[in-house]
């Protein structure tokens, strides 16, 4: 169960932490921003709560075998991953900044996304191993 609590938490924060982090006056609610910025800034929301969900739904689903329940976790990491593997990518493109220069510097999220990220698979590897060759996943 440990390994579904850490894949859980990885799309709950998913879920909470991107709107709680985005719909404020650095992004969204930013006046400085255009509005094919804030479109942008909302596609990578709703991208990180749809990911969420599945994440939730693979992680949760009951599975008729073992096998096809450790398919649905592998699912589930590749889901609950994502969005912090993009988060990461996303600073090597051209005269991408981690934050907007009026609120400071650096990559303050770095840690979330690596931590999230590996949360994600952790969780899968912990659960598959605490499986073993259980016909169900209740």
């Amino acid at each position: 169960m440990l390994g579904r609590a850490l894949l859980a938490s990885s799309a709950l924060f998913g879920v909470l932490g991107t709107f709680l982090a985005d719909f404020n006056a650095t992004h969204v609610l930013n006046p400085n921003w255009p509005p094919h910025a804030r479109f942008h800034n909302g596609q990578t929301m709703s991208m990180n709560a749809c990911l969420s969900l599945a994440t939730l739904y693979y992680t949760f689903r009951r599975t008729p075998t073992a096998a096809a329940a450790k398919d649905s976790l592998f699912t589930a990491a590749i889901f609950g991953s994502l969005y912090w593997v993009t988060g990461m990518s996303a600073i090597l493109y051209p005269g991408s900044l981690a934050m907007d220069p009026e609120f400071g510097e650096g990559f303050p999220q770095a840690p979330i996304f690596v931590g999230l990220g590996l949360a994600s698979w952790v969780g899968w590897w912990v659960e598959t191993r605490q499986m073993g060759g259980r016909a169900k996943v209740e």
